[in-house]
């Protein structure tokens, strides 16, 4: 049984800094295809970042390049997002996922969910909120 679990959430202010992580059992985070999502209510949940499916590098969303790192800790199976330079925008539900490589596949919306590139997502965390203040 695959279980994610994200922590780390919580209050930060403009151009503050929170790391999130996503703890999982039952699967390796070492595996391609470790993403991390945000969902505002009454928007598309959108993927921000992915470990990439194991032929490309990581992938961010243009809106946190160069602001957001997503890594792994593969003695604590544990993934994490490096969270700087935060912005109000930025306030949302993070979601961390587990998929597998669909290599070609270009980003694409579909169900209320815009997929990162290059993968198809399985297993999702119960989420954790992250608020930005101005």
């Amino acid at each position: 049984q695959v279980q994610l679990v994200e922590s780390g959430g919580g209050s930060a202010v403009t151009g503050g800094s929170l790391t999130l992580s996503c703890t999982a059992s039952g699967y390796s985070v070492s595996s391609a295809c470790m993403g991390w999502f945000r969902h505002v209510p009454g928007k598309e949940r959108e993927g921000i970042a992915s470990t990439g499916d194991g032929e490309d590098g990581p992938y961010y969303h243009d809106s946190v390049k160069g602001r957001f790192t997503i890594s792994q800790d593969n003695a604590k199976n544990t993934m994490y997002l490096q969270m700087n330079k935060l912005k109000p925008e930025d306030t949302a539900m993070f979601y961390c996922a587990a998929g597998a490589p669909d290599p070609g596949r270009v980003s694409f919306c579909d169900g209320g969910t815009c997929y990162t590139p290059g993968c198809v997502y399985h297993y999702w965390g119960q989420g954790t909120q992250v608020t930005v203040s101005a």
